[in-house]
């Protein structure tokens, strides 16, 4: 009903994601470098709630805008 919920991570030059719901759903990808890894298993390894009201439509999600630029302003 919910999918999977991935988690990436990097073991030197190979970047490995497994399900975080505990199924054995899984996988690996070498790579050149390790530094190459880990930049693409932090760019992979986020929530999509992480991003909300940053990505949300312009008019219907107006209120998430708004509470997230009024968040940020207090972080300052």
């Amino acid at each position: 009903m919910f999918g999977h919920r991935y988690r990436f991570r990097a073991d030197g030059p190979t970047m490995t994601w497994t399900c975080q719901r505990g199924c054995a759903v899984g996988g690996s990808k070498s790579y050149a470098s390790a530094a190459e890894a880990r930049k693409f298993a932090t760019a992979f390894d986020k929530e999509d709630a992480d991003d909300l009201g940053r990505r949300a439509p312009l008019l219907g999600m107006l209120p998430l805008r708004m509470a997230r630029a009024v968040r940020q302003l207090r972080r300052r």
